[in-house]
């Protein structure tokens, strides 16, 4: 039996030299891939009591919509400014080479509900940590933070002191 390992494509000096490029899109074109990366992500969270699933732009959409339906909750989307139509909150971070700026639906999350973070990869942590700004600045609680994939040398969690933070495959380097 393959492990979800075994479904992600190494592609080596991509995009820089020196840089181990994890590709997520091998595990999502192989349903048994992408099967059991579902399965994993959800093992992260059983037994956690949360009310709401959010995913980020865009491969967060890719595994937190699946994993909503799977635990029959609904799934809250973070989109780059611009893209949703109703009223939204914003919250800037930081690049490694700029600045983005994320949004979320004013009344995506009700005050006092549990929010669990999905997203494929913890790299640098900038977008999972924004994320957590717009659940708190909208009154919810980050109960939980769960990626497909972390790049330990990026030291991501960093961003996310405070928080419980958890990935299925742990990649030491960057």
């Amino acid at each position: 039996m393959k492990e979800l390992k075994d479904y992600v494509r190494t592609i080596p000096d991509f995009p820089a030299k020196g840089i181990m490029f994890r590709d997520v899109t091998s595990v999502l074109q192989d349903a048994d891939g992408f099967h059991l990366a579902i399965d994993e992500l959800k093992k992260l969270i059983d037994g956690i009591d949360f009310d709401v699933i959010v995913g980020a732009e865009s491969r967060g959409f890719i595994m937190g919509a699946p994993l909503a339906y799977e635990m029959h909750k609904p799934f809250v989307l973070v989109r780059k400014k611009g893209k949703l139509p109703c009223d939204t909150i914003s919250q800037d971070y930081d690049l490694e080479y700029g600045s983005a700026t994320i949004e979320m639906h004013k009344d995506s999350i009700q005050k006092g509900q549990k929010v669990i973070l999905v997203d494929d990869l913890i790299a640098t942590g900038g977008t999972l940590a924004a994320s957590v700004k717009l659940v708190e600045k909208l009154g919810g609680e980050v109960v939980k933070v769960i990626c497909l994939m972390e790049l330990k040398g990026l030291n991501g969690r960093d961003k996310l002191k405070g928080y419980d933070v958890e990935a299925v495959i742990t990649y030491e380097g960057k």
